[in-house]
């Protein structure tokens, strides 16, 4: 088995292509993976010591930016294309899937000039561009949450759900300590969010300061010193990181997260049961963090609020309502459970070797 996973610039495309790589080279244990995704630093952490090969193109997202960048991106395409269709011929692979980002478009695009069989995989309730585009292309088209094949030929689709990646799922040890400290989570995305960042922090310090309370948070690099020296001066103890990298742990102590709401990060938290408070990134591809949002607040999993609605007073009474409210805590997490898809990865794998033999 020779495969190729390509995705990245954004934890929410990298972890479910590192789960089906994985998944399919712990299938075929002498077989070979090459993940291709962008030279941006969290793509490099993120495959940093994996059991797969790692390669990269050069090309720029052409969605959401100035002319002059989408001009210049559209300029590098030709070459970019040029690297994929080398990149392919060399590996020689049975097949390739796509799991989102601009690098995904170049690389199964050459695929598919070239024979081999292809597929993407949709994480998110409203498709992104490159997908949309390839999904006139490919074989096989996974989606995640249901209501997303409408943008897509129909007889492509199968609804998989969204792999976890399996350190997260095969480590669920309760953390939490048998004291009354209330645990949160904080994550505004693989890169941060700085207004989450500056929404948690206000709310904590102005209004939960003092109280039993402890604070795990992912910044991104660029607001970690100042989140830091906050909490410290408000008397919060928190533990606060650029990057997670032991994310296994930050769940399992977690009695609430709040985050953003990207599809592989809504995943983790049904794959786990953690009931969220979710803020979506306003400028997010059609909003489709909303969407997502949406999908669980409506059956109870979560709250959701809109970031432009929102501010530290409105934040720390929610925070301050479900800490007062471990009864409220648990039936949310058992709603969240309930959309946990704990087989998506394997239905994955699956589906794409069924497509092998019937090539």
């Amino acid at each position: 088995m020779r495969m190729i996973v390509t995705g990245g610039g954004t934890g929410g495309h990298l972890f479910p292509g590192i789960a089906v790589a994985e998944a399919m080279l712990e299938r075929f244990p002498d077989g070979e993976v090459l993940f291709v995704s962008t030279d941006r630093a969290i793509d490099n952490k993120a495959l940093r010591g994996r059991p797969f090969r790692t390669g990269s193109i050069s090309c720029q997202p052409l969605k959401g930016k100035s002319l002059r960048a989408a001009a210049k991106s559209l300029f590098r395409l030709p070459f970019s294309i040029w690297q994929a269709l080398k990149l392919v011929r060399d590996f020689r692979p049975e097949l390739v899937l796509g799991v989102g980002g601009y690098v995904t478009g170049p690389v199964v695009l050459a695929a598919r000039l070239l024979g081999v069989k292809t597929c993407i995989h949709e994480q998110n309730s409203i498709p992104g561009m490159a997908n949309r585009m390839l999904g006139k292309i490919v074989d096989r088209i996974y989606i995640s949450i249901p209501g997303s094949e409408k943008f897509f030929p129909q007889s492509k689709v199968v609804l998989t759900g969204n792999p976890v990646r399996a350190e997260l799922l095969g480590r669920q040890e309760n953390f939490r300590s048998t004291g009354e400290k209330f645990r949160l989570l904080v994550l505004g995305g693989s890169q941060g969010a700085h207004r989450v960042n500056e929404l948690v922090v206000g709310a904590l310090c102005q209004g939960l300061a003092g109280k039993e309370i402890e604070v795990f948070h992912q910044t991104g690099a660029q607001d970690e010193e100042w989140v830091r020296k906050a909490y410290a001066e408000a008397g919060i103890s928190a533990t606060v990181s650029g990057f997670i990298t032991e994310m296994a742990k930050a769940y399992a102590r977690a009695d609430l997260v709040v985050s953003r709401a990207g599809a592989t990060t809504l995943a983790e938290l049904a794959a786990l049961g953690k009931p969220a408070i979710l803020i979506p990134y306003p400028y997010a591809a059609d909003d489709h963090q909303s969407t997502n949002a949406r999908f669980l607040a409506d059956g109870g999993a979560a709250l959701v609020f809109a970031e432009k609605e929102l501010d530290e007073a409105r934040l720390a009474e929610a925070l301050a309502s479900l800490r007062g409210s471990r009864e409220q805590l648990a039936k949310m997490a058992e709603k969240m459970k309930g959309y946990a898809r704990p087989e998506a990865t394997a239905a994955i794998v699956e589906e794409s070797l069924q497509l092998l033999k019937a090539a």
